[in-house]
């Protein structure tokens, strides 16, 4: 829904206010709906300082003439490191310093300013995290959960790893015991991490017969596996929380989600997806206990059921993140988050909830209020559009171009936007392209 919005005022209220950056006449996608009018958004340092009405001065400016300014995407669902190609120390090296730079700016070439990676080694992911945070690599900005959590012989363990002994060391985090779990959880909460990852079970029935079996066209004759015990989910979750982490549970199937709502967690990762979703109740209980519901069609979406359960759940009011579940081998970062986006779209979600989902909604399931919107004190993290993103959702991947104080329209292909098109001044992104850096 459109509404007038008012004009909101810089912190300090100089009188005249002379900004670092503003992006002048441009319409605005506030991260939840489109304002009315036109407005200059300026920008001091790294944060929004004003979205006004009326006209502000800054020392550079961008003229978006009539486009459109939205906060940069949050996929908060993607795997970073090749699980194929990182298999020791010499291939983890070399992917770190041959593949990994260009795979960050991937993301930044299709307006993706923000990345949650939720099942990556856990000692290079951060070390990631560490070198975009400080300046010295050019990338989104990356949050992480370090290794996902999983029962002894679980799923990604003893399935995407059965072959690769020292990367399932290394990607995932296998448990035995609740005090296991709980000595993990604080190891990684120690480390910093930004929030927990548990997996339930993977894509297979698990109830009512012999055997736990995971079935993927990879392994057609299905893997044996152990699910992770409901005492070892709920002692996850408390020692999340201990820390003050925010838990989210992979599931596939009704069961599974609902045994980890009563555990306590925060969302689901993936959802529900091997079968439709039937159990109204189960909707019930995830908007009884706020939970974030990550659909991940980009992956899920050979699933029959996978679309019409996201239709289910988003009518019904539930909180919805775009995730892609993104991984090395298949398409392409960052042009795989807009292809999330489009087949949310496709499912019967507008434009402007796909855009809710993928920005203020993300914020919110990465515990990140200071992202996602586009306010006064949030962060620059922005993208300049020629065209209404609310309007059509393969706009945003339709930048404008242009240089400080001027502007030439092109109308490119889904899939190219370019640093020139996304605005952070002060961590090093800027939409004149002239300057490096990272968030």
């Amino acid at each position: 829904m459109h509404q007038k919005a008012e004009a909101f005022a810089s912190a300090d209220a100089r009188e005249p206010a002379t900004y670092d950056l503003v992006i002048r006449r441009a319409h605005v996608f506030d991260g939840r709906q489109a304002l009315t009018g036109l407005y200059d958004v300026a920008i001091d340092g790294t944060e929004i300082a004003s979205v006004s009405a009326e006209p502000l001065r800054g020392g550079q400016g961008v003229d978006a003439a009539g486009g459109w300014v939205m906060p940069g995407l949050i996929d908060t669902h993607v795997h970073f490191y090749d699980v194929r190609a990182v298999s020791g120390p010499d291939s983890m090296r070399a992917f770190e310093e041959n593949e990994l730079p260009g795979r960050l700016g991937l993301f930044l070439d299709h307006g993706v300013t923000t990345i949650k990676s939720v099942g990556d080694p856990t000692g290079g992911i951060l070390d990631t995290r560490a070198r975009i945070a400080e300046g010295t690599l050019r990338g989104p900005r990356l949050l992480a959960t370090g290794c996902g959590i999983t029962g002894r012989d679980g799923h990604p363990a003893a399935t995407v790893f059965s072959d690769n002994p020292w990367a399932r060391e290394r990607f995932t985090g296998e448990v035995g015991s609740v005090q296991e779990i709980r000595d993990l959880v604080h190891h990684l909460a120690d480390r910093k991490v930004d929030a927990i990852k548990l997996l339930s079970e993977g894509a297979c029935a698990h109830s009512g017969g012999p055997k736990y079996l995971w079935q993927n066209p990879a392994f057609p004759d299905g893997v044996e596996l152990e699910r992770l015990p409901l005492d070892l989910l709920r002692a996850g979750i408390e020692a999340g929380h201990e820390r003050g982490l925010r838990v989210t549970v992979h599931t596939t199937q009704q069961a599974a989600a609902r045994e980890a709502i009563e555990a306590g967690a925060d969302g689901l990762e993936h959802g529900v997806t091997v079968e439709p979703l039937t159990d109204r109740s189960l909707i019930d209980l995830m908007l009884e206990h706020d939970i974030t519901y990550t659909p991940t069609l980009w992956i899920d979406d050979a699933h029959p059921d996978a679309r019409g359960n996201l239709q289910k759940v988003a009518e019904a009011g539930v909180h919805i993140a775009l995730g892609s579940d993104t991984f090395s081998g298949r398409g392409l970062f960052g042009a795989n988050t807009l292809e999330e986006a489009e087949l949310m779209v496709a499912t019967g979600m507008t434009p402007t909830q796909v855009l809710a989902a993928g920005t203020s909604g993300a914020s919110r399931q990465c515990v990140r209020p200071d992202l996602g919107t586009v306010a006064p004190g949030r962060r620059a993290d922005l993208l300049v559009l020629n065209a209404d993103p609310t309007a059509d959702i393969g706009n945003p991947a339709r930048p404008q171009r242009g240089d400080p104080e001027r502007r030439t329209r092109r109308r490119q292909a889904p899939g190219v936007l370019t640093r020139r098109d996304v605005v952070h001044a002060g961590g090093g992104w800027l939409a004149a392209g002239d300057r490096g850096g990272s968030p």
